[in-house]
């Protein structure tokens, strides 16, 4: 079984958790480490010959196009982050459309290819903003990947949804991060904080146990999830923890990952599950 992996392409100054501390007009004022951590991240999957799809914040590809074509010829698929990394849900559905055909022109502009998928910052597509899958279908894309469907999180979450893909009502596919089902509670097995939290043999158990039962595992890291020498700011505790906790050991675990599971794009996982 071939799993999806992926990876949003933001810096460190532009998460959620930092907000507090560095708000959205002051960074230009930082170190811009996102181009040396997504070029470890390549080195690590040509290593393993994994491939990966990477959403990249159009902010970002403005200021690094040359990192945004090397993804791309490297076989790796581009998709959309959105371009200014706001909540779905704090935006007008005005904003929002032009927020996301912004980040799709940016990013089609520097590949020359067309972008399918977009993931919405923090996985802020939610009942409260569902809204948001007419306007994404009508700018054009064919998936999205903004739902992690875990039992417990204060931004994000989605009752009712499962970790297969499937297609709204307008046709776009969704692909969720993965999660697993115990005792009625879904866990979370997508990635992010939640693979530098937890032991590498939880993921290693379920990533057996979900391909076993023919299901795929959507999954997911950041480039300044690699880099645990990034500045340190401060921040309210819970998400100081969040963003801070075992950054040296993102590299270790994502090499056993890739060692144990095989990896492939969003597209071509698509490709192989409803023909896309």
């Amino acid at each position: 079984m071939i799993n999806a992996l992926s990876f949003d392409i933001e810096d460190w100054f532009q998460v959620e958790n930092l907000r507090s501390a560095i708000p959205r007009g002051d960074w230009d004022k930082y170190e811009l480490r996102v181009e040396k951590n997504t070029l470890k991240i390549l080195r690590i999957l040509r290593k393993y010959n994994a491939k990966a799809t990477f959403f990249v914040l159009g902010w970002i590809a403005e200021r690094c196009p040359d990192l945004v074509k090397r993804i791309s010829q490297e076989g790796n698929e581009i998709a959309s982050h959105g371009y200014s990394h706001e909540l779905v849900y704090n935006q007008t559905q005005t904003q929002f459309e032009e927020d996301l055909l912004r980040s799709k022109q940016v990013l089609e502009g520097i590949t020359g290819k067309e972008v399918l998928g977009y993931r919405a910052s923090n996985f802020s597509i939610t009942q409260e903003s569902i809204w948001a899958i007419d306007i994404l279908k009508k700018c054009g894309f064919k998936y999205d990947s903004s739902i992690f469907p875990v039992s417990f999180h204060d931004r994000y979450g989605f009752k009712g949804v499962g970790s297969r893909p499937f297609a709204f009502d307008n046709g776009l596919i969704e692909v969720p991060l993965s999660t697993v089902k115990v005792f009625n509670v879904r866990l979370p097995l997508g990635g992010g904080g939640y693979f530098r939290l937890l032991p590498y043999s939880y993921f290693r158990y379920f990533f057996k146990k979900l391909n076993k039962n023919g299901e795929a595992v959507v999954f997911y890291l950041h480039p300044w999830e690699f880099d645990f020498k990034q500045p340190r700011v401060d921040i309210p505790y819970k998400y100081k923890i969040r963003h801070y906790i075992n950054l040296s050991k993102t590299e270790i675990k994502l090499r056993q990952l890739l060692s144990d599971s095989d990896f492939e794009t969003i597209e071509d996982f698509l490709i192989k599950f409803i023909g896309m």
